[in-house]
């Protein structure tokens, strides 16, 4: 089965729903389960479950000889997973934090992302690097960044961020289908876990069934009439909130879940903005050289006719994540920041 819309599903009143972080696991767990060539290694995988929930109860499933935890050396477990995925096998590989690539990207960007090309297409690296990605925890500079921009700048890697728990077992089935390396961030905010701030969306329905959502397909979350705001993650929810509550003041914004950042649906992004006339890019990671500038230009590019007023960015300034909660809500791209922007662009 596949979802072609599944950040707008059609639940009932008696589909079950699940956390995000459960239904990642349910993704995994129903490929290895299909596949044995499927097995998870990385740091606290295992007993510990991630310390995400993003891999509970798969060792009490499938066992310690596919459920790896590995020691703290990112640079050898990521290695390992790029020679087994070299050998056929389809590993997924966690990086706890994204903040940590530096120790590893050399393994990440010179070698599983180039290896099909420097063999000329004789070998494939079908793996999946999952990270958890995003501030709001006083978490501090070293453990609060997205960084998705750096990889999407990057060729060879395909590059998903799931926001709603449908979406996150679903891309994950299609990440570990491809052929491709793919790298799979999502976000600790919309995983549903009990002990961080809650989130109404991070539970949701979600098919009990395989299927996959198709990686390089946005979705519109809610339609409208005003502006178009692109974003992505964690974003995506204080984007809803904030339509809903624009709406009463009769300002109808349409969202659009990017889901996939490689390949970008760029042709959503296009229709959405003929719609409207009006954008604005909504953006957890760094204000410059990343993701916004990228929307912004392929819209400019394709045609700049289409915006009746100039396009807008809430992203986090060029400065490292604070620790202290007050200035890290000052950078970071909330609800009051995406209210604010959104009545700026449609009053110019």
């Amino acid at each position: 089965m596949t979802l072609t819309e599944p950040s707008s599903p059609v639940p009932t009143s008696t589909q079950r729903k699940l956390s995000t972080a459960k239904a990642m696991v349910e993704g995994i767990a129903q490929e290895m389960e299909r596949d044995p060539g499927v097995f998870v290694l990385g740091e606290d995988v295992g007993s510990y479950g991630g310390i995400f929930s993003s891999t509970t109860g798969l060792l009490e499933k499938f066992g310690p000889q596919r459920v790896l935890d590995t020691p703290i050396s990112e640079t050898a477990f990521i290695g390992t997973a790029i020679g087994a995925a070299v050998e056929g096998m389809r590993p997924i590989v966690e990086l706890m934090f994204v903040d940590f690539f530096g120790v590893c990207m050399d393994q990440i960007y010179n070698h599983m992302a180039k290896i099909h090309f420097e063999s000329g297409g004789n070998l494939t690296v079908p793996m999946v690097l999952t990270t958890a990605v995003g501030g709001g925890y006083s978490d501090g500079a070293q453990h609060s960044q997205c960084l998705w921009g750096t990889f999407a700048h990057l060729p060879g890697m395909k590059v998903v961020v799931p926001s709603t728990p449908a979406d996150a077992k679903g891309l994950m089935i299609s990440a570990i289908r491809d052929d491709n390396p793919v790298v799979y961030l999502f976000h600790k905010g919309i995983m549903g876990l009990p002990w961080m701030a809650k989130n109404r969306r991070s539970i949701g329905p979600v098919p009990e069934d395989e299927y996959e959502v198709p990686i390089g397909k946005a979705s519109i979350v809610r339609p409208g009439r005003d502006v178009t705001i692109v974003t992505l993650s964690l974003s995506v929810h204080h984007a809803l909130d904030v339509a809903d509550e624009l709406a009463g003041d009769n300002v109808e914004c349409e969202v659009i879940d990017l889901r996939s950042l490689v390949p970008m649906d760029t042709d959503t992004i296009l229709e959405s903005v003929g719609r409207t006339g009006r954008l604005l890019v909504v953006d957890e990671d760094y204000l410059s050289f990343g993701l916004s500038g990228e929307v912004i230009a392929r819209v400019v590019e394709r045609d700049p006719t289409l915006l009746r007023a100039p396009a807008r960015r809430v992203c986090v300034p060029d400065v490292p994540i604070p620790y202290a909660r007050s200035l890290e809500y000052a950078v970071l791209p909330t609800a009051d920041r995406i209210r604010r922007a959104v009545l700026e662009v449609v009053t110019a």
